[in-house]
């Protein structure tokens, strides 16, 4: 796979989404290899179980309401809330109503373009 995306991204909602878990499926959208957009749905109770990864992350709660654990913190966020993750940080997220979450990464996520990284995650 290329090491950069297109400069423009169009018809977002129906290009390359992928099912990675039960009730979540993503899209991954502008990349190099300092950063990229993910998009990712959620259906009501589907759970991004806790993880961590060398990675900062900043997500944006585009649509529903979600249970997000980062450390010790939880906090339920709806749309228009935002969490930021350092990198080594236990995070996971329970989807309580159907929605979906603009992740970020830095750096990129090699693992998403080489077909795997996480599953059912947020």
């Amino acid at each position: 796979m290329s090491n950069q995306s297109e400069n423009f991204i169009r018809q977002v909602s129906s290009a390359n989404r992928e099912v990675v878990g039960e009730g979540v499926s993503r899209q991954i959208l502008g990349y190099n290899g300092d950063i990229m957009m993910v998009r990712v749905w959620f259906d009501e109770g589907a759970v991004g179980p806790l993880h961590s990864h060398i990675h900062s992350q900043v997500s944006y709660v585009e649509s529903g309401r979600f249970l997000v654990t980062v450390g010790n913190d939880v906090q339920t966020l709806s749309s228009g809330d935002c969490f930021f993750i350092p990198p080594d940080v236990d995070h996971g997220a329970v989807c309580e109503e159907a929605g979906v979450l603009l992740d970020v990464f830095s750096p990129v996520r090699q693992d998403f373009l080489d077909g795997g990284g996480y599953s059912n995650e947020a």
